[in-house]
């Protein structure tokens, strides 16, 4: 549902998951080029990573101890100059505030509620030479203001009281589902201009011990009602999970979602057992796409999801777990996904939605 709650965007690094944890803010979005207008995806994300056990410089894990420190994930999707670019930072060399709003800096990096900016530059002969950075060369660099429009707050499963037991192995807060960037990137020797009204922005996080297998998301808030013909202006949804785990318990194939309808909620969400939510998805991939199919349901509501993206508009995105292990070897990641949306009120089709400029991500541990 639409409900802000920013205390959860704060970092959740406490206690055991301090030690063997994750903590990350992911922003996306669509950028214009200054003298073309081509329109370009990109992506930033703060990875925090085990900071009790940090120090001056970044641990990597690759001699079978943790990993500790703050990455600084960035890139684009599309076509051939597709990149993902990471910069590392020992936690002695990082200010992070614990409280709310958060903030993060660490040199030119900064993150806040309300703005970002930073470059990360990797050269070819680094990415060659420091697999641990799992980077590929290039430079980027960006400033811009953030506004979070729309929420999707999951409910009581990231309440207070869950995040100070730590139950969840992830958790998920999707703050700006529906966001709004403004602002340049330079990538390549090209500029580019984010502007709120084309961006089709998108901000979360998530955080914990561990992450989840398979892995599913998807969102848009560029969204065409195929009835009316109309764009719609004040809608958005959202879609995660897998098979989480509380504890000990796995709960088997489960996702969480939220179409923002127009000004209204039509949520799907598990953790709400007494809405009879029942979801079930197929993700797969074909030597071109990896394509999506979920389809949920509550005593009154039915949403059905139709995805696809090319994988020459994706990225197989590179995370190390807090424990030192690469599980997910074919994550996918894109910006440029496609689809539609079926949305039910009683049996009864309310719209069926065209979408565009979908994030969207699967994946599954390797065996």
């Amino acid at each position: 549902m639409n409900k802000s709650d920013i205390s959860r965007d704060a970092c959740q690094l406490y206690g055991a998951q301090s030690m063997h944890g994750y903590d990350w803010w992911w922003h996306s979005f669509t950028a214009e080029d200054a003298e073309t207008g081509e329109q370009k995806p990109f992506f930033i994300e703060f990875f925090a990573c085990n900071p009790a056990l940090g120090g001056k410089y970044p641990l990597f894990g690759t001699e079978g101890g943790k990993p500790s420190y703050l990455m600084i994930k960035v890139g684009t999707w599309c076509g051939e100059d597709r990149v993902q670019l990471h910069r590392f930072f020992g936690w002695q060399k990082v200010r992070m505030d614990m409280g709310t709003p958060f903030e993060i800096r660490a040199y030119n990096c900064h993150l806040s509620e309300t703005q970002t900016s930073g470059s990360v530059s990797v050269s070819v002969e680094t990415s060659r030479t420091h697999p641990e950075y799992m980077s590929d060369p290039g430079f980027i660099s960006w400033k811009l203001s953030i506004r979070k429009r729309v929420a999707f707050n999951v409910g009581y499963g990231a309440s207070a009281i869950m995040r100070r037991l730590q139950l969840f192995e992830m958790f998920w807060h999707a703050e700006g589902m529906k966001t709004e960037y403004e602002g340049e990137i330079h990538y390549n020797g090209r500029h580019y201009i984010v502007r709120p009204e084309t961006c089709y922005g998108y901000a979360d996080k998530n955080w914990g011990k561990d992450f989840t297998s398979p892995w599913v998301w998807l969102s848009s808030c560029n969204l065409i009602s195929e009835t009316t013909g109309k764009k719609l202006t004040d809608s958005v949804f959202d879609i995660g999970g897998g098979r989480p785990k509380i504890g000990p318990l796995t709960l088997n194939r489960q996702l969480l979602s939220d179409f923002w309808y127009e000004g209204k909620s039509y949520e799907f969400n598990f953790s709400k057992f007494w809405t009879g939510c029942r979801t079930s998805f197929k993700c797969c991939e074909t030597e071109t796409q990896i394509q999506w199919h979920v389809e949920q349901r509550t005593w009154f509501n039915r949403m059905v999801t139709d995805v696809t993206c090319n994988k020459e508009d994706m990225l197989l995105v590179r995370y190390q777990s807090p424990d030192g292990a690469r599980r997910h070897r074919r994550l996918w990641n894109g910006g440029n996904g496609r689809g539609t949306i079926r949305l039910y009120r009683f049996g009864r089709l309310i719209d069926r939605i065209h979408a565009e400029n979908v994030g969207c991500e699967y994946g599954e541990y390797s065996e």
